[in-house]
Parts: structure tokens; sequence; C-alpha cells
């Protein structure tokens, strides 16, 4: 008997870094255990101004634990890598893939998705012109090749990938309205220019998520919703 292949399409949550980072790594071992699941997909908002620290960034600056004892900031680690991301004002999404056999182009894969959405939005994005180097405290300090910058070269939207046996986690942060003030308290830089894009956070999620599935899903998988409240059970 032939399966079709599923594609879990996660409602949007709002919740602590601690938490999304747990359901990103749960979606990654049901994705890696399940070779029915062809991915998964999902786009969340954090509880608070949250920074999430790259796998490999050993150490962060110490002014940061001083915002974080004052209640400006909160800490986590992702399991993706690069550098510190601050989760505020934007959209991160999470994807997950199942052995996929364009490893090599796995994030011109995802980007020419985000060009060709961000594009019917208005917005005109291109990937970065650095090559991968050493890992820098900032992640949205530098433009690398698999991330998206607008035509003026400012960073909007800053990836990272977690590989564990051939199946990946891609991690992306979509910077809409970085907080100027909170940014240079961290970064001592101005954040990436707001995105006037006129639509609410949910009108922009629906959007990608919509382009996605018309680009990268057909009638031989099957789509599988899932509300806030199925997702313990299906994890």
């Amino acid at each position: 008997m032939n399966y079709k292949k599923k594609a879990l399409i996660i409602s949007t949550i709002k919740t602590s870094g601690h938490e999304q980072m747990s359901i990103d790594i749960d979606l990654l071992e049901k994705t890696i255990l399940n070779n029915n699941i062809l991915f998964t997909l999902r786009f969340y908002l954090w509880e608070g101004n949250w920074i999430s620290l790259g796998f490999h960034q050993k150490e962060f600056p110490e002014h940061w634990k001083d915002l974080r004892e004052k209640g400006l900031i909160n800490i986590v680690r992702r399991p993706s890598g690069g550098g510190a991301v601050l989760h505020s004002g934007g959209i991160t999404y999470s994807l997950t893939f199942n052995k996929p056999e364009y490893k090599k182009f796995s994030y011109q894969f995802i980007n020419s998705w985000l060009i060709k959405s961000f594009a019917f939005l208005g917005i005109s994005l291109q990937n970065g012109s650095v090559k991968k180097g050493s890992i820098k405290e900032h992640c949205f300090g530098t433009n690398y090749v698999s991330d998206l910058v607008d035509e003026n070269g400012n960073k909007i939207i800053g990836s990272a990938q977690y590989w564990k046996k051939g199946s990946f986690l891609q991690h992306g942060e979509i910077q809409l309205n970085p907080p100027l003030d909170l940014w240079i308290k961290i970064f001592d830089k101005k954040p990436p220019e707001p995105l006037n894009l006129y639509l609410s956070k949910k009108k922009i999620i629906k959007h990608l998520k919509n382009s996605f599935l018309e680009n990268y899903s057909d009638s031989s998988i099957e789509n599988i919703f899932l509300k806030p409240c199925e997702i313990k059970n299906i994890l």
C-alpha cells in the first residue's frame, strides 16, 4: 500500500523562547523518525524580548547579562548555528525537511520562496554577499550568502540550519519592525530599517504560508493543519 507524504502545517504560537526551541527540536525528531513526513512548516512569535544564541556561540557580552537581570531581555540557545538574533517586532519561521536530495541547495530552495513571496508584497530581496566564515556575535551584523538583504543592502532575513541524520531544521528571523532603543542597547548599532508593509503579522504569515504551499506542495502530499492544542498530541 502506498502512503502519501505528509506535511505538518503548524498554527502560529506566541510563547517563551524555551518552549519555541523545544517544539522545533521535537518537530525535527518527528521528521527524522517518520519517513512519511516530508516537511513541517510553522511561523511563531516570542513572548517578550528574546535573544537566541547560535548553537556554537560559546559566549556573549557581559552587559547582556545586566539587561537580562533588569528584565529587558531573555536569552535562549538555538539548535541551529550562526550568531545572536534579537526576536522582537519580527516573525520567526521554522522548517524541517526529511532527508532532502538537494542538501547543497537547501538555502537557495527556501530563499527562492521568500524572495518570491516578498516581491509579491512589493519588497525586493536578494542573497547577501559574504561567504560563511567565523561565527559573528551579532547575526544581523553580517550579510551571508544564505541571508536576504534589500536593495540598499540592509539584512532583512537571517537564516541558520541544524542537520541531524540527513534531515534539517532551518530557522529564519524576518525583521519587520525592530525596536530601535533596545537594539542599540544590545548591539551598540542601529537596527535594519522597518519594513513598511502596512499589513498585520497575521496577514503576512498567512501570505507566506500560502505561497510556500502553492510552490512546494501538491496532490501527492497530504497537508495536515495543526492547531496549538493539537501540537502536543502529534509530537
